[in-house]
């Protein structure tokens, strides 16, 4: 026996050694292999639209998988319906318009913007070149589409107007939905349309040959936002954070490389296959007209909110302003 006893213990030293490598390596494949927390994400359109570029890229890339989330997208009917649901606690986070809060506070809305996808404006007046349209003060008397009334591109249309002494009573403005907003235009059924770079390359793909006067120039209206609820805001900023950082990085793609992210987009998003072209076009546009000039990428500009709502207040869109701290928070793109 006393033979035995060297060989014996050699092999608990070896299963000692074995047990004790398999206990380091676990924690660590425990938590790679750590549940996703599953986030529903409120979009005001269907995702495939190119103008949540952003968000699918982010998706597309593990941005979002990397912030340990699971995020799903579900479409509502608009910017203001996204508000009502995050307001209620449906939903912890949604997309809509910078413009968005204003009018959600005015009907009682616990949210705010907590980061809003550029500088410039959603909204560009479209119109068809061999019109020569360099102002809307030439719109007097001619047809103008929008995507609907409540639309936020509406009442950019309205304030650009306003800008150069017109109302909505001196155009012909026609509410035409969101496919045929471009495609009555396309048509030379109205002169011009107050559309975004989605409908541009898609009146451009079917043949239009247009000029793009930036909405910024006479009225600011804001680009896409992204909201939380105050209780959200408050209780689990840490979500929100995710979020919105992982979020900006499929921005910052666009901006960086359009092509690249044109080509990853797509593939992601098979619905525009074999369409690369045009979504870089549409990339292009983004960066050019809404997403440059940020000085920190997200960041809420008040001076601008403010103009804003005055002219919501103004033209009895609100019956009151907000205070505009109510209406946004910058602390999850500064840090502060």
């Amino acid at each position: 026996m006393k033979k035995m006893i060297p060989l014996m213990s050699k092999r608990l030293t070896c299963m000692s050694l074995v047990a004790s490598a398999i206990f380091t390596v676990l924690p660590g494949t425990a938590m790679a292999q750590a549940p996703l927390q599953e986030v529903t994400y409120l979009l005001p359109a269907p995702g495939t639209l190119p103008a949540f570029g952003p968000w699918m890229l982010a998706q597309a890339k593990g941005y979002y998988k990397a912030e340990g989330l699971d995020v799903k997208f579900v479409a509502a009917r608009g910017g203001v319906d996204v508000a009502k649901q995050v307001g209620a606690g449906n939903a912890v986070i949604g997309g809509a318009i910078g413009d968005t809060p204003i009018i959600a506070r005015a009907q009682g809305i616990p949210i705010k913007a907590v980061a809003v996808l550029g500088a410039g404006s959603l909204t560009q007046l479209v119109s068809h070149k061999d019109e020569r349209i360099e102002s809307p003060r030439e719109l007097k008397g001619k047809t103008v589409t929008v995507i609907s009334y409540t639309d936020t591109t509406y009442y950019a249309l309205l304030g650009m107007l306003s800008k150069v002494g017109l109302t909505k009573n001196d155009v012909t403005i026609q509410a035409a939905g969101p496919a045929g907003v471009w495609q009555q235009f396309a048509a030379k059924k109205a002169v011009a349309m107050a559309g975004v770079p989605d409908w541009t390359a898609s009146a451009m793909e079917a043949g239009a040959q247009v000029d793009i006067l930036p909405a910024d120039i006479y009225f600011k209206s804001m680009a896409q936002a992204i909201l939380a609820s105050d209780e959200t805001i408050q209780k689990n900023p840490q979500l929100i954070q995710k979020l919105v950082r992982a979020t900006l990085k499929g921005m910052r793609d666009i901006m960086a490389n359009p092509k690249e992210a044109a080509a990853t987009y797509v593939q992601h998003v098979p619905a525009h296959k074999g369409k690369e072209a045009q979504i870089q076009s549409v990339f292009e546009m983004y960066n050019r007209y809404v997403y440059s000039a940020q000085r920190v990428p997200g960041l809420m500009d008040e001076v601008r909110l403010n103009e804003l709502q005055n002219f919501y207040v103004s033209n009895g869109v609100v019956p009151k302003a907000t205070p505009a701290k109510e209406l946004y928070t910058n602390q999850f793109v500064t840090g502060k």
